[in-house]
């Protein structure tokens, strides 16, 4: 398993639709909208690195999304 959060700046006023199009997306647990330096987070969770970096490279691509910022969590095994 591979997890990890991506952090999301937008378009100003496209914040709760990029919330709305990551929730529909397969490997997207979580997606919130926030306050501060970063428009929206979502947490990733893959079955392994090469399927977590085509995710991202789909939301990347996502419309009205200005910039991101990815995290990849260390499991302990």
């Amino acid at each position: 398993m591979h997890k990890g959060f991506i952090l999301l700046n937008s378009d100003l006023g496209a914040e709760e639709y990029i919330v709305d199009e990551l929730k529909q997306m397969q490997n997207i647990k979580n997606a919130y909208l926030t306050f501060g330096a970063y428009d929206v987070i979502a947490e990733i969770q893959t079955g392994n690195q090469e399927e977590f970096e085509k995710t991202i490279a789909v939301i990347r691509k996502l419309s009205r999304v200005v910039s991101t910022m990815t995290l990849n969590v260390i499991v302990p095994e």
